[in-house]
């Protein structure tokens, strides 16, 4: 006998949170059960945790293919089919769009945590979820060896290809600016190639051969939601963008070829080297550091400033840190002098002790405080707190220069870096003419 099989799993918040019981959900299911498979012999069973031990109630619904009596039409039934007797159950998109929406009205009409099912941010297939089980299976087993030899595991949670590609992509999607940008980068950043075919979005990982739509990673990488998100990045708040002058780095070609990328792989990696070396003579120009010994002197001064401002900030932030740790042993000791004078004249200390050891314990641990950085008379605590914001404005303007410095310096190093690599691969071409 051939049979389709449900489950619908409740949310593991629901027994604590929302007084769900077996019974409660075993009702649910066998009314869910009636309501969208009339017709049809059906077993409801309900399991109080599944195999991934989440502590998750749920329902099996298993019903017969066959369909014994006629029943009522529903709106999301399309041909006859789906409602006349001895026709098979089928299960349409229409359908499962209908049996999702019911779902989620059960759970808010039974005052239950439920989830959206009508769209999937990142979806996981069937095939998806059990080959990461049993390769999180097998990594388990692999580590639990490493460890009884006395070795630390190098990977703890096994990622399936997928898995990966979603990451490299959101990755990729979260900062670009354009469609050219995002292509440009998954390729140059992770080797995923990426093409549109009939309004849809295929992703092509390093060492594959053939394409993974969007469709089957989640929605989040489709095109409409692709496209909504990059217009989104470009305009955002000029702040939250690259400043005009920030460079990137020089891409040595030749040792890229050899790792047996393709003849589009170099064609993008020189347009990147030009828009670089581009960006590179603008800010030198700017700066008035067209000449190398310029350039040397103004490395150098930024260093030490960036160092000696880095230096500030430190003795600023340990000089805050004490600080407060003072006002905390201060404040403790005022608030607790007075049960620690009454443990002196207390008919029973040791119940007086142990009624209020938590008090006893802080003023305790503020004298021996003031003890340890002989302190005999203490600061009163506005003082303090002044003090305390007076080295956090002296900490933020000492940052700033530190900031400052530190931006410049890496775009200077950067700009020279690229300079002596251009030249460096300029003397090579010409060698090998």
């Amino acid at each position: 006998m051939k049979t389709h099989h449900y489950i619908i799993s409740f949310d593991p918040k629901d027994a604590v949170e929302n007084g769900l019981t077996m019974e409660r959900a075993q009702a649910l299911g066998l009314q869910f059960c009636k309501d969208n498979f009339p017709g049809h012999p059906a077993i409801v069973c309900t399991h109080p945790d599944g195999h991934n031990h989440s502590g998750n109630i749920h329902v099996h619904i298993v019903i017969g293919s066959i369909r014994t009596r006629e029943v009522e039409r529903k709106p999301y039934m399309q041909k006859p089919r789906d409602w006349l007797e001895g026709m098979k159950h089928s299960s349409t998109a229409q359908t499962m769009r209908h049996l999702r929406v019911a779902v989620m009205e059960m759970c808010q009409d039974a005052k239950l945590y439920q989830i959206d099912l009508l769209s999937s941010k990142k979806r996981v297939s069937e095939a998806e979820y059990w080959a990461r089980r049993r390769g999180q299976q097998k990594l388990d087993l692999a580590n639990a060896a490493l460890t009884a030899a006395g070795q630390p595991p190098q990977q703890k949670k096994f990622e399936t290809a997928k898995e990966t590609l979603r990451k490299q992509i959101s990755d990729v999607l979260d900062t670009a600016m354009s469609f050219e940008d995002f292509s440009d980068r998954l390729l140059q950043q992770y080797g995923i190639t990426v093409k549109e075919s009939r309004g849809r979005l295929s992703y092509l990982p390093a060492g594959r051969t053939k394409f993974i739509r969007a469709h089957s990673i989640g929605d989040k990488f489709d095109k409409a939601a692709v496209l909504a998100t990059l217009q989104a990045n470009a305009e955002r708040e000029p702040k939250a963008q690259f400043k005009q002058d920030t460079i990137g780095k020089l891409i040595d070609i030749q040792s890229k070829m050899t790792e047996g990328k393709g003849i589009g792989y170099k064609r993008w990696l020189t347009k990147h080297n030009l828009k670089v070396m581009a960006q590179t003579v603008k800010l030198l120009q700017e700066k008035n550091l067209t000449d190398e010994d310029a350039l040397n002197q103004r490395i150098a001064e930024l260093e030490t400033k960036y160092h000696d401002a880095l230096a500030v900030v430190k003795d600023l932030e340990g000089r805050m840190k004490t600080n407060k740790e003072l006002r905390y042993h201060v404040a403790a000791y005022a608030s607790t002098k007075t049960i620690a004078q009454q443990l002196k004249t207390a008919k029973r200390p040791a119940a007086f002790e142990e009624q209020h050891r938590a008090e006893l314990t802080a003023y305790r641990a503020a004298a021996a405080y003031f003890k340890a950085n002989d302190l005999t008379k203490l600061p009163s605590p506005k003082k303090l707190e002044a003090e305390y914001a007076q080295l956090a404005s002296e900490k933020a303007k000492f940052y700033e220069q530190y900031k400052e410095a530190k931006e410049e310096l890496l775009k200077l190093k950067t700009a020279k870096q690229n300079v002596a690599s251009f030249f460096r691969e300029e003397e090579q071409t010409q060698q090998e003419r």
